[in-house]
């Protein structure tokens, strides 16, 4: 006979709501769910879908202006006492405090805001101890250094006196992790753990959290929009719009067997590694663009030379203010080391690596954001090479109108004191195109182009979503007419279906208007997706560089072999090994020695034949560099 096992969370008809204005937004609108002791529960789902929301109301952090209706039964394994609605209990009460941080655990989006700049690592994990341990000080030490040391820091005691700004953001999301699970607690809400983390520290962090939960017998909420993840973590999955709650069953249920659309737009909104070159994304929801305005304005960029930017020895080194007392390691970083590319008139490059790689320094120096220590960049206009490094004048102000940028975030690289038809039309005023009602006309073609209406010219950034803050930096890159654009990162902070809706406006734009990018991005998929050519950098160089179909199905270098095979693919018959999949930041160890360098010498690019090359050593044979 079978015994039931009582669920260790039940969420019954819950509703949460906002006040704006006089009115109400509806976040959460009666949904139910459960979460079962000792399993993974998957709450996916778009932005706004009310995710966090739901998240923040189960440990009882929701805004006190919120309007919540319904019941959230915790069945804490720890007592005898049954099920207790935590909607009941006080906000701030005892009760809820007992739970809050001891019983469940939650691990926050982003940690560098969510840790505390002017406490040490070690102050604000015991805080959690102080609070629901009698333990003496010595044994929270203790307790301490021993979770420091599960979420994987090797030094625990150095770790404890370190302040968050000294580590990288693996080891925060690391830190954060500890300060969960402090006092061991039955429930973990974990709300998009890995979104700002590259694949590699993504694939540590995932293979963390699964042998933490295992190894705890504890249960979990992941809060994601990453479907890669949540087939390599999950037991269960709830899929949420708007709210509700679409459709919710086994990991198996969901994505073999799907019933809802929803689920199964989310599903073919991804882009993968098996997509057919040319083939289009499938967004939940078309944006309807019009590049023919464009067109029609001598907009399209069809003549110069066949390489339109030519990178040559580019070298960039920061040099730490002081060294710590005692310490006799180098205060100087190389973070770009010698990097030579071309990129391709009309080709889309994609630049991809860890994060501390080197991609957005060398971007930057691109831009004359920042000043390189050595090096060349050259860019082919109409009129003849221009020097981008030593550019004044006349070129300088070329330059700056034939390369813009699309930036990482499309919430702080909008100004909020600006309306879009101030932001647009910015670089169009500075530079002299035109008369007033000419820019305005600009701005309202490319407001058509990116899929916006008129109606959005005197509204500010703030009233937009994510996914149409991003459309907007885009249109702003494009007022000018670039021929070159340096996308940074477009999609990370976005979620699938917008994140679609983007891609595809980036490649329509390119076929459209001729463009050229250099598409930089640690999320291979999206790469895949978007390059024509690869170029793989890592500690500074680009160790391996060719067609897009070669580096990602046939790769040379043991590092870009390493990237792909941590990228979380959302299929149940494809799961990482986490096991085996073993990426510090500096394994060479395991490297064929063909691509160590040894002191004395310098690695070189060893051509591979039809475009594609390696960083190894000059003598080696094509032989010797196979896998």
């Amino acid at each position: 006979m079978t015994t039931l096992v009582p669920d260790l969370l039940r969420i019954e008809n819950l509703s949460v709501s906002f006040p704006v204005f006089g009115s109400k937004i509806q976040a959460v609108s009666n949904l139910s769910m459960r979460i079962r002791p000792g399993k993974v529960t998957a709450l996916v789902g778009e932005s706004g879908s009310g995710k966090s929301v739901i998240g923040r109301t189960i440990i009882g952090i929701e805004s006190p202006l919120a309007s919540i209706q319904g019941r959230v039964l915790f069945n804490d394994p720890a007592t005898s006492e049954g099920p207790v609605d935590l909607l009941k209990l006080p906000q701030d009460g005892r009760q809820i405090r007992a739970i809050r941080g001891n019983r469940i655990g939650m691990i926050f989006q982003e940690p560098m805001t969510s840790l505390s700049p002017l406490h040490t690592i070690g102050n604000q994990i015991d805080e959690a101890l102080r609070i629901h341990d009698a333990s003496s000080p010595a044994e929270q030490r203790e307790r301490i250094n021993d979770t420091l040391s599960l979420v994987g820091f090797k030094d625990p005691a150095k770790v404890h006196g370190m302040y968050p700004f000294e580590l990288s953001g693996g080891m925060r999301q690391r830190a954060m992790i500890a300060m969960a699970l402090v006092c061991r607690p039955a429930l973990l809400i974990a709300d998009e753990p890995t979104t700002a983390l590259d694949v590699t520290i993504q694939a540590q962090i995932l293979k963390l959290l699964r042998d933490l939960q295992s190894q705890f017998n504890m249960a979990m909420l992941l809060i994601t929009h990453d479907l890669g993840i949540v087939t390599n973590l999950a037991d269960e999955v709830v899929v949420a719009y708007r709210g509700e709650v679409m459709e919710a069953g086994t990991v198996d249920d969901i994505f073999r067997r799907p019933i809802h659309p929803y689920p199964k737009g989310l599903i073919s909104a991804i882009p993968t590694f098996e997509m057919e070159r040319g083939q289009r994304l499938k967004p939940l929801r078309e944006i309807a663009v019009d590049t023919a305005s464009m067109m029609e304005t001598g907009y399209l960029n069809s003549g110069g030379s066949r390489t339109i930017l030519s990178v040559n020895h580019i070298s960039k080194t920061f040099r730490a203010k002081k060294r710590k007392l005692g310490s006799h390691e180098s205060n100087v970083t190389l973070a770009v080391d010698d990097v030579s590319f071309d990129i391709r008139r009309g080709e889309s490059l994609g630049l991809v690596g860890e994060s501390g790689c080197g991609k957005t320094t060398l971007s930057k120096i691109l831009m004359r954001g920042l000043t390189a220590d050595t090096g060349a960049v050259v860019f082919e206009s109409e009129k003849g090479p221009i020097d981008v490094l030593s550019a004044q004048g006349e070129e300088l102000d070329m330059l700056r109108q034939r390369i813009q940028m699309v930036f990482q975030d499309p919430i702080s690289s909008l100004s909020p004191r600006m309306t879009i038809r101030e932001i647009i039309g910015e670089g169009l005023e500075i530079h002299g195109r035109g008369s007033r009602s000419t820019r305005l006309d600009a701005v309202r073609r490319l407001l058509r182009t990116i899929g916006l209406d008129d109606s959005a010219l005197s509204r500010y950034p703030h009233s937009f979503s994510g996914g149409q803050r991003q459309r907007i930096g885009i249109a702003r890159a494009l007022a000018l007419g670039p021929e070159l654009m340096i996308c940074d990162e477009p999609v990370s902070a976005l979620d699938v279906s917008i994140q679609a809706q983007i891609l595809n406006l980036l490649k329509d734009l390119k076929q459209d208007l001729g463009l050229t990018y250099l598409f930089i991005s640690h999320n291979l998929a999206v790469v895949n997706y978007m390059a024509d050519r690869v170029a793989v950098m890592y500690a500074g160089r680009i160790v391996e560089i060719g067609p897009c179909e070669i580096i990602m199905r046939n790769p040379t270098h043991p590092y870009t072999r390493r990237l792909i095979a941590a990228v979380p693919i959302p299929d149940l018959d494809r799961p990482l090994n986490l096991d085996t999949l073993d990426i510090p930041k500096k394994a060479t160890q395991n490297w064929n020695p063909a691509f160590i360098q040894d002191t004395g010498e310098r690695l070189t690019q060893v051509d591979l034949g039809g475009g594609h090359f390696v960083l190894a050593k000059p003598q080696s044979t094509i032989r010797e560099l196979q896998p």
